[in-house]
């Protein structure tokens, strides 16, 4: 047994055979679960690709994007699955669309870099783009909500591309729960249990983050492969509505599953929420004086933020998360999902794709060896997309497509 461990920490480390160097504090590639960058170009670039520059950032956008090709290959970044996120409150064929759109703006920015970007379609092909210095490249959809509640269209968005779908995001969708939303259906509901089964049919990873504790559990009972959270952090740490409680980390242990740990500020430091608590309350307060006079409401609150700037959360209290995950669950369940161009501030240290090597370094400092560093840079998730493959040729050869319809 020490001698398999010893081979499979070798294997590895020897994803470092990379067409470039990475950061000293970064043993392996890294393979970031989830990151915004097709939103981003929606909400500050009108959906363009044409103009934007994805080598280096142009200077308009430098501090509304946090994402280009020197600044990942700086943080150590190997493998990215981009969110092709829309709104929660879309719904219905509108949701279909605009996840659509979302996708397109992705496959033309890859199409427009194909020195630095690649649509992979294996774990075989992730790796082998990897290993050439490219940014190896899936899509994550980001809510149930995205599918219209029709299998079909989830089998193409995995045609396209997809390679795993959030289970709801902020809101409860038609068959499961959102953490932040009331619940419906006391977790999944049967439809929500045919998606988790049609999605280990394709090879599509099941995605806990946002979703209730129920559906968390009721997921793990139904998934005949690992699931991953592509962006989350630890409820026993921080206690947040979509944070992960211990009794799901344990059992995500048992299923194989990885939880990519994300950088949200409200979600992993309490005085970052505490801090927005106050502004709603401060924005709600005046709502109710000038119910009429939106400029005052804006002029109050930006009066407020001056005399109360924003705390920040720090690379530290990622590594805390971190550190009660491998307590709880071990090292073989932790990833990286940053949730980069998806937040409205980041840690301080952690304000960027380049900066993943100071959290690296934090581990480091604090007892991680290269081989653990190496499972959390891309070890785990990639353990877990082969086993979502070979889950889905078991599955393929017992049985076809799914033909259940969303009845309501």
């Amino acid at each position: 047994m020490k001698t398999l461990r010893i081979a499979f920490a070798a294997a590895l480390l020897a994803t470092t055979a990379h067409a470039q160097s990475l950061p000293s504090a970064v043993p392996a590639p890294i393979v970031d679960g989830h990151n915004d960058l097709p939103w981003a170009l929606r909400q500050e670039n009108g959906s363009r690709t044409s103009d934007f520059d994805f080598r280096n950032l142009p200077e308009r956008l430098r501090g509304k994007v946090v994402t280009d090709f020197t600044m990942m290959k700086a943080g150590g970044v190997g493998g990215q699955f981009w969110s092709v996120y829309v709104p929660a409150d879309t719904e219905g064929p509108e949701a279909v669309r605009q996840t659509l759109d979302q996708i397109d703006i992705m496959q033309r920015l890859i199409d427009a870099n194909p020195s630095m970007l690649v649509k992979t379609s294996t774990v075989d092909d992730f790796e082998r783009a990897m290993k050439a210095g490219k940014i190896a490249s899936v899509f994550g959809v980001e809510g149930g909500h995205s599918i219209g509640n029709s299998l079909g269209v989830l089998r193409q968005f995995h045609a396209l591309g997809a390679r795993y779908m959030t289970l709801t995001h902020g809101k409860t969708t038609a068959w499961a729960d959102s953490a932040t939303d009331a619940p419906r259906h006391n977790g999944l509901a049967p439809f929500g249990k045919e998606v988790v089964r049609e999605m280990n049919r394709l090879g599509m990873l099941v995605d806990l983050s946002h979703v209730t504790p129920k559906v968390m559990h009721d997921a793990l009972d139904v998934s005949a492969a690992p699931v991953i959270f592509s962006h989350s952090a630890a409820k026993a740490v921080q206690n947040r509505p979509r944070n992960v409680p211990d009794d799901v980390l344990v059992r995500l242990k048992d299923n194989g599953g990885v939880i990519m740990v994300f950088f949200a500020e409200d979600a992993v430091a309490e005085n970052v929420a505490a801090w927005k608590r106050e502004q709603a309350a401060q924005k709600a307060r005046l709502g109710y004086d000038h119910p009429d006079r939106p400029d005052l409401v804006e002029k109050g609150l930006a009066d407020w933020r001056a005399a109360n700037p924003q705390p920040h959360a720090n690379v530290a209290l990622i590594a805390d998360h971190i550190d009660h995950i491998r307590k709880v669950a071990g090292i073989d369940v932790i990833g990286i999902g940053s949730d980069f161009d998806g937040l409205s501030s980041y840690p301080q240290g952690l304000g960027t794709v380049a900066d993943y090597p100071a959290l690296f370094a934090e581990l480091q400092k604090r007892g991680y060896s290269k081989a653990d560093l190496a499972k959390i840079a891309s070890g785990n998730i990639l353990r877990v997309m082969r086993q979502a493959e070979k889950v889905s040729a078991r599955l393929k050869a017992e049985r076809g497509p799914s033909e259940v319809g969303f009845t309501g």
